[in-house]
C-alpha cells in the first residue's frame, strides 16, 4: 500500500543541522500541512523569524499528491475545494498559476442511478433530505446533544446507506457523530477540483519557508520566560509556537508538553479522526464506463458500501472512496482487500467483464498512517464543543491550528489553512 513520492517541494530530511544554528527563533510552527503553512507564510510575511518542523519527508499532511503511479498526478488525501466561492486556496492557487477545474462534483445529480431500480433514486434523495432537515433542526433546538443516528426513522430502507455517506463525508458511522456539531458544518455547495492536485497546490505554498522535513517535535517546555521545543533534531527556543499535529497524535501524547496540558488532550480525544480510504483503478476501454465525471453507490443496502467516481477529469480511471469501519477493515488486507471490495461492486453494476478490465494504481491507508492516523476529525456525541477548547491559545503563547479547531470548515484544508491564518494573526498582534 505504498502511495509513492509527493509531488512539488522535496527538502533533504537528512540534512545534518537543518534547524537555525543559534537554535532560537520567534516562533515555531509545528507541521507542515495546510495549518502550518498557511500560519508560516503569514509569519513570515510580517517579519518573524520562525522555524517549520515537519516529521514527515514532504510538506503537505493530510494533502498529497503523487506523480510516480502513472502520467497523471493522482490525490491520494484531500481532493476538492469544498466551499470554492469563499474557499481562500483558490486564491492561493491562482497566485501559483495552477488550474482550477470547475466541473461540477460527482455526487448529487450527477449520479449515474446504476445501484438503483427505476424511481427509487428520487425517494433515496427525498428521504436523505428529510434525514438532514430532522437534523438541523434537532441541532438547533435546546435539547441535548446526542448522535446524528437518533434522528434516523426506525426501519427506514435507507438507513445503511445514509450511515455509509456519513462515512465518505465524516469518516465515521451516523451513530459515532455528535448531531450538533456535524449541523455547524458550512458547506456553500460549491466543489472545484486542481487538475494538478491539492497536494500539489500546498506543497507549492511552502516554497521557500524554513521547513525543517524529517523532523518531529517531541516537548513543548513553557514552564520559562521563553518555550523550549524538543525535536528529534535539537531543541529549538520561541516566544511562541504554533502546533498543528492530527488530534490523533495529541490524544495519544505523541507531542509532550511540560506542563502537562490535560484539556486539550482531552478535546483532542473527543475529536478523533475518522477513516477516508481511496482506490485508484485504471481500467482499459474506458469509454465503456458511465459518462465521465459521474458516481455510483456500489450497493444501497449496506453501510459497507464504496462511492465510485467514473473517469475523473476525463481520465481513464475509476476513484473508489471508502469510509468508516469498511475501511478500517479493508486497510487490515492492503490493496488486493480494497481491490477484491471493489471488483464484487463493480461487477454488480457494470458486468462481470469489469473484472478482467481494471487494474489497481494505488491505495490510501491513512489510519496506518504514523503522522495521520486518520483521515479527518468528527465530534464524538456530546462533545459538540470540543473544537473552541481545542482552539484555545495556553498563554497566549501556544497555538493551536488545522481542521479540528475550525468551528464551521472542519474535515477541510481550507478550514484548516484559516486557523493557521488566524493562529499567525494573533502572534503578530500581540507583539504589537
Amino acid at each position: 500500500m505504498t502511495a509513492g513520492a509527493a509531488v512539488g517541494i522535496s527538502l533533504d530530511p537528512m540534512s545534518p543541522n537543518p534547524l537555525p544554528a543559534s537554535g532560537a527563533v520567534d516562533v515555531v510552527v509545528v507541521g507542515a500541512g495546510a495549518a502550518g503553512i498557511a500560519a508560516a507564510r503569514r509569519l513570515a510575511a510580517a517579519g518573524l523569524s520562525l522555524a517549520v518542523v515537519e516529521a514527515r519527508d514532504r510538506i503537505g499532511g493530510r494533502a498529497w499528491t503523487v506523480a510516480d503511479r502513472g502520467p497523471y498526478p493522482l490525490d491520494l488525501g484531500c481532493g476538492w475545494l469544498h466551499s470554492a466561492d469563499r474557499n481562500p486556496l483558490v486564491a492561493v492557487a491562482g497566485e501559483l498559476g495552477l488550474a482550477i477545474d470547475r466541473t461540477l462534483p460527482p455526487w448529487g445529480k450527477r449520479s449515474t442511478g446504476l445501484a438503483f431500480a427505476p424511481g427509487e433514486q428520487e425517494r433515496w434523495r427525498a428521504d436523505l433530505e428529510a434525514f438532514y432537515a430532522r437534523l438541523h433542526a434537532a441541532a438547533d433546538s435546546a435539547e441535548r446533544d446526542r448522535p446524528a443516528a437518533d434522528l434516523l426513522e426506525p426501519g427506514n430502507r435507507w438507513n445503511p446507506l445514509m450511515h455509509a455517506v456519513s462515512t465518505y463525508v465524516n469518516g465515521v458511522e451516523l451513530d459515532r457523530l455528535s448531531l450538533r456539531d456535524y449541523a455547524r458544518y458550512d458547506d456553500s455547495g460549491v466543489n472545484w477540483r486542481v487538475p494538478q492536485g491539492y497536494g500539489t497546490l500546498i506543497a507549492a505554498a511552502g516554497a521557500g519557508l524554513p521547513v525543517r522535513l524529517g523532523c518531529a517535535a517531541t516537548r513543548i517546555d513553557h514552564s520559562g520566560r521563553r518555550l523550549a521545543v524538543e525535536t528529534t533534531l535539537g531543541t529549538l527556543t520561541a516566544d511562541a509556537v504554533v502546533v498543528t499535529v492530527p488530534t490523533s497524535l495529541l490524544a495519544a501524547g505523541a507531542i509532550d508538553f511540560r506542563p502537562a496540558l490535560p484539556d486539550k488532550r482531552h478535546a483532542a480525544a473527543v475529536l478523533p479522526l475518522g477513516l477516508a480510504d481511496k482506490l485508484l483503478l485504471a481500467v482499459e476501454r474506458p469509454d465503456d464506463l458511465p459518462a465521465q465525471n459521474t458516481h455510483s453507490y456500489g450497493r444501497i443496502d449496506t453501510a459497507a458500501t464504496a462511492a465510485y467516481h467514473f473517469r475523473p477529469f476525463g481520465r481513464p480511471l475509476i476513484e473508489g472512496y471508502f469510509g468508516g469501519r469498511l475501511a478500517r477493515a479493508l486497510e487490515a488486507g492492503g490493496e488486493a482487500a480494497f481491490l477484491a471490495h471493489a471488483a464484487d461492486e463493480l461487477a454488480g453494476l457494470l458486468g462481470n467483464d469489469i473484472r478482467r478490465r481494471i487494474r489497481p494504481v494505488v491505495a490510501t491507508g491513512w489510519d496506518r498512517d504514523p503522522w495521520a492516523r486518520g483521515s479527518y476529525s468528527h465530534a464524538l456525541p456530546g462533545h459538540a464543543d470540543a473544537r473552541a477548547e481545542l482552539a484555545a491559545p495556553v498563554d497566549g503563547r501556544i497555538l493551536f491550528a488545522g481542521e479540528a479547531c475550525s468551528p464551521h470548515d472542519f474535515s477541510t484544508a481550507h478550514g484548516a489553512w484559516q486557523t493557521g491564518v488566524a493562529a499567525a494573526d494573533a502572534i503578530v498582534a500581540a507583539r504589537g
